[in-house]
């Protein structure tokens, strides 16, 4: 199965803490779609979303990952599909391998005043670094605006898989 990754799960660290073995196909880039931090999470953080847009230049770019099936019902249990995602289709141009169909997930309940918790918008330029995204798109992820995470605990448990 291909999966289109572009928020945290970008990051490998992340998908192995999550203990999902997934292949890099390559950089995806989504046309016409933009990266919002607006998904209502259960932490009261916005979390990464996707959101059409009429501009012919809005682009998302994110990593095709290929997993097998035993992966993707874990990584749907970790996403929430069903509570706070859904999953859809999507085609996604592939460097060099042209458009290809793959999945991803959008969410269902967003709310345009949140912001990410800095140690989650780590974890989303670690994977748009690691994959050897555009300086400009990584420059647009790092001006998102974030909170600090008052949990300690959370935040150091996060970030410790970069250790």
């Amino acid at each position: 199965m291909l999966y289109f990754a572009y928020g945290s799960n970008m990051s490998s660290p992340r998908l192995r803490q999550r203990r999902i073995t997934a292949k890099v196909i390559g950089v995806g880039r989504l046309d016409r779609y933009r990266l919002r931090f607006h998904k209502v999470s259960k932490d009261g953080s916005g979390k990464c979303d996707i959101e059409e847009e009429a501009s012919p230049e809005a682009a998302v770019i994110g990593v095709v990952f290929e997993i097998a099936s035993v992966d993707k019902q874990k990584l749907d249990k970790c996403e929430g599909l069903g509570f706070g995602y859904t999953e859809e289709e999507i085609d996604v141009r592939v460097k060099p391998f042209g458009l290809k169909r793959v999945f991803t997930y959008v969410a269902t309940d967003t709310d345009r005043n949140l912001k990410p918790f800095d140690w989650y918008l780590g974890h989303v330029l670690y994977g748009a670094r690691e994959h050897g995204f555009p300086p400009e798109y990584v420059a647009c992820i790092e001006a998102a605006e974030t909170l600090a995470d008052a949990n300690m605990d959370r935040r150091n448990r996060e970030m410790s898989i970069y250790d």
